[in-house]
Formats: C-alpha cells, structure tokens, sequence
C-alpha cells in the first residue's frame, strides 16, 4: 500500500480540496451556531457571580440579624439588672450605697440606650441589604431567563446538526490521514490565516479564489501540470485548478 508521500502531486492536491471542503462544511455548522456558545458561557459566569453576591448578601444579613439579636439579648439583661437595683434600693443603709446603685442603673440605661441605636442603626442597613438583595434576586431571575432562552436555541441547533456534523469530522480526520504531516502542517497555518478558513482554493476567472488578484497565465498553466504545489503570490492560499476542484464533491 502506498504511503502518504508515495502520492502524486495530483493526489496530494486532491486529498487537500476534499480536506478544505469537508472542513468548510463544519465551518458553516461553527457558523450556524455564531456566536451562542460563547454567549452561553458568558451568561453562565455571569449568573455564578450574581449567585455569588447573592450568598454574600444573605450572609451579611445573617450576621447582622445575629448581631441585633444579640443587643436585644444585651437589653433584656440591663432590664433585668435595672429592676435587681431598684429592687437593692429600697434597703439601701446609707448614702453612699445609694449612689452605688443609682450609678450601676445609669449605667445599665446607658447601655440599653446604646444597644437600642446599634439595633436602630443595623435594621436601617437591613433595609439596605434586603434592597440589594431584592436586586439580586431579579438580575438572577433575567439572566436565568436569557440563558435558558440561549441554550435553548444553542441545543435545538446543536440537535439539527450534530449528526451530521459527527459525519463530517470522522470525513476530515480520514481526509487528514491522506496528507503529509508537513503538506498538513502548512494547510494549518494558512486556514488559521484567514477568517473564512480557506486555504486550498480554486482558480476561477484567471484569478485566485481566495484574494481574487489575477494569476499569471504561465502560473495557471503551471497550476493544471500538477508538477509541484503552487500558491498564491499575493494571499498564500495552495492554487488548484478549477476541474481538480470541481470533480471533488461532499455529501
């Protein structure tokens, strides 16, 4: 059996227009799709951030709710205390006891005071919190919408097309078998050049299919001779002629 460089010219040329044609299939399947996967995607990163502030919100809120729990905790004990020393009070012996005490329950007010503006003060950044987090909530519930909406469109092509296209990449790993690594290596490159993919184009109208600039006669001659691979002087596409072109067809 004949290895990959025991093929003619013609039959390298060949295996490379059927290799670019099968390729440009799945091209136009990439192209169906535009740009839904990367879409998807952002959506998807999108939605994890907005899941993550959300968390961070219900955890801030939590906190805070622990926190008024505790000042209210803190004036329930001050109460209690308060009547323990209105209570020590009444049987008070002197002066100076009385102060004592007096001073213990002004303190304890004072405490209760403070706890009261810290719950004051935690509730109003409740409120902004629970703002936030009402925000968050519906940035969620969009972004949930248009992503479904999105991946739905993405899988509904993705369905009328997967078959096929399975079908044409098992065609253009098979096609790819039938070109030399260095022949392959630089139809690679020159595909990668180019937005439309083209890298193995026919002549048409005495110019390149490719960049559309005029191809010398001699060079067209040269081209149909299958001599040697011939490329573009001006884009550096690989130049076929346009029966070696034509008499190669993808189903």
């Amino acid at each position: 059996m004949a290895t990959v460089k025991d093929f003619s010219v013609q039959e390298k040329l060949a295996s490379l227009v059927r290799l670019q044609k099968i390729e440009s299939k799945l091209d136009e399947m990439s192209i169906l799709k535009g740009e839904l996967p990367m879409e998807v995607a952002d959506l998807e990163d999108e939605l994890q951030g907005l899941q993550h502030r959300r968390t961070r919100i219900e955890e801030e809120i939590n906190g805070i709710n622990e926190f008024v729990d505790q000042k209210k905790a803190s004036i329930v004990e001050s109460e209690e205390l308060i009547k323990k020393y209105e209570a020590q009070s009444n049987n008070v012996k002197n002066s100076r006891e009385f102060e004592a005490i007096n001073k213990e329950i002004e303190m304890q007010q004072l405490e209760v005071k403070l706890a009261e503006k810290h719950i004051k003060d935690a509730q109003e950044e409740l409120q902004e919190k629970a703002r936030r987090l009402d925000s968050a909530n519906k940035a969620i519930h969009t972004k949930e919408g248009t992503l479904a909406a999105k991946k739905g469109e993405l899988e509904k092509i993705i369905a009328d097309t997967e078959k096929e296209e399975q079908l044409y990449q098992v065609q253009a790993d098979e096609a790819r078998g039938k070109v030399e690594e260095r022949l392959l290596a630089s139809y690679d490159r020159i595909r990668s050049n180019y937005r439309n993919g083209l890298a193995v184009v026919p002549v048409l109208r005495d110019a390149c299919g490719g960049c559309f600039n005029a191809v010398p006669p001699q060079r067209q001659s040269e081209i149909r001779q299958h001599k040697k691979i011939i490329v573009c002087e001006n884009c550096g596409r690989i130049l076929v002629d346009q029966e070696t072109n034509d008499s190669i067809e993808i189903k």
